[in-house]
């Protein structure tokens, strides 16, 4: 089971292939794909054609539906941000470490394509898909 951060799906669904998207492909066809609330938003507002927004709404509604938010997760998510500016290290978007403590929290790989969950990787024991896994 993976959760997919919204920087690969947007990849996808503006057609671009790279290893995540192909990896998104090959997990598509063969596993459980988790999209969560935050994700599902940030994706879904940057469609302009309603009819796009629309095909990719009803698409990602079929996939296992988590929220990433709540109140376990904002404490948890404080917590791992507090943890990693102690040591210097500081995360642009607070959306981010909401997803990443969710997949550290549950024991969920994230696929994604972007930089600012190598240092939850590296600090905080994030599990994500990588590169290499795929072979």
């Amino acid at each position: 089971m993976i959760l997919v951060d919204s920087s690969v799906w947007i990849a996808y669904f503006n057609g671009h292939v790279n290893w995540q998207t192909d990896a998104l492909d090959k997990y598509l066809e063969n596993e459980p794909v988790l999209i969560g609330d935050l994700i599902l938003t940030e994706v879904l507002q940057g469609f302009k054609a309603n009819n796009d927004f629309n095909v990719a709404k009803e698409f990602l509604g079929s996939l296992d539906f988590v929220q990433l938010g709540g109140y376990h997760n904002a404490i948890a998510s404080a917590s791992n941000y507090r943890t990693m500016r102690k040591q210097g290290i500081t995360i642009r978007k607070t959306i981010d470490v909401l997803i990443g403590t969710f997949c550290i929290e549950n024991n969920v790989s994230l696929l994604h394509d972007d930089h600012d969950f190598e240092p939850m990787e590296k600090t905080l024991g994030l599990k994500v898909l990588a590169s290499n896994s795929l072979h």
